[in-house]
């Protein structure tokens, strides 16, 4: 099996067998697209034939003679090795899941790689029902798992708050009979705290992850409400808040999540801002993943000044 697609700006095959990963042209993407199995010894007439529309057909010949090559170097279109395991698999148990309640965000952070909060696929939110089901999975498929973990994510999980509660209330009312135990996450940026779903969120959810990228010069360059305002002075009293309050209550686990940029290589101080200044002392700060042509993108260059941050 060959997985291919375009991403930040490149063409890219992936040998799921082999685990082989292929940097492609566009000439070699569309010519390996026209295969969904194993190549044959020489290329097919007709895909030649359409193909030559755009490009030679000597050049056609020619990369299909190096896609062969590969693929008899077990590079492409490789075998399952672990085909003859797969009933050892069967009714393995699942105990974890992540629901995207939300595919849409109230926030649009510019290095977003959700587009915004809707993938790409259009803004909508997740039915209760489809919810429930997914729990019904979970439940039916978790085996002998005691501990069940449910991550709620997207977009912004805020903006479908009720199905969030809807589900949890379902699956809490699961526990006793299915002798299973869920510990909730919630994904949040903030935007839409208040003082009643800081307390539920507090009292259901095992942890919960806080978007908050450092100084709010840093924050409000990348994270912008959809208005184009910056998103710093909205959401982080908030988040204390819910600190504070978290902190006194029986689940205290929690994190601040940023993402650091080309606009910030000297993130160590938004480490210090969101520890020593904002009181957050879990915390993580990424680099960001990037396509390359990005004014924020990070790049080979800023490597050497990354590593003397860290």
């Amino acid at each position: 099996m060959v997985h291919s697609f375009y991403l930040n700006g490149y063409y890219i095959a992936l040998d799921v067998n082999s685990g082989a990963v292929h940097l492609l042209d566009k000439m070699a993407f569309d010519l390996l697209n026209k295969f969904e199995d194993k190549l044959p010894e020489e290329c097919p007439a007709e895909i030649v034939k359409e193909l030559s529309k755009e490009y030679s057909e000597e050049d056609i010949l020619e990369l299909y003679s190096e896609l062969l090559g590969l693929q008899n170097a077990g590079q492409l279109f490789s075998e399952d090795d672990y085909e003859r395991f797969t009933d050892m698999m069967k009714g393995a148990p699942i105990k974890s899941m992540c629901l995207h309640i939300s595919h849409d965000c109230n926030l649009r952070c510019k290095y977003c790689f959700a587009s915004t909060g809707d993938f790409g696929k259009g803004r909508k939110l997740m039915p209760v029902e489809t919810g429930k089901k997914a729990i019904d999975f979970l439940l039916t498929h978790s085996g002998n798992r005691h501990n069940l973990e449910l991550d709620f994510f997207g977009g912004e999980p805020l903006m479908n708050w009720d199905a969030v509660k809807e589900i949890v209330d379902y699956a809490r009312s699961k526990e006793e009979e299915y002798n299973k135990k869920f510990r909730f996450t919630v994904t949040t940026n903030g935007v839409l705290l208040n003082d009643e779903n800081i307390d539920y969120i507090n009292k259901e959810m095992k942890n919960v992850v806080l978007s908050l990228d450092g100084r709010k010069c840093v924050n409000d360059n990348m994270r912008l409400t959809i208005n184009g305002k910056g998103s710093y002075d909205i959401f982080v009293p908030k988040f204390q808040k819910l600190v504070e309050k978290r902190l006194k209550g029986e689940n205290k686990e929690y994190y601040a999540r940023g993402t650091f940029t080309k606009n910030n290589l000297d993130f160590a101080q938004d480490v210090y801002h969101i520890a020593d200044d904002l009181g957050f002392d879990q915390l993580s700060v990424e680099p960001v993943i990037a396509d390359p042509s990005e004014p924020y993108a990070i790049t080979e260059e800023d490597l050497p000044a990354i590593f003397a941050e860290y």
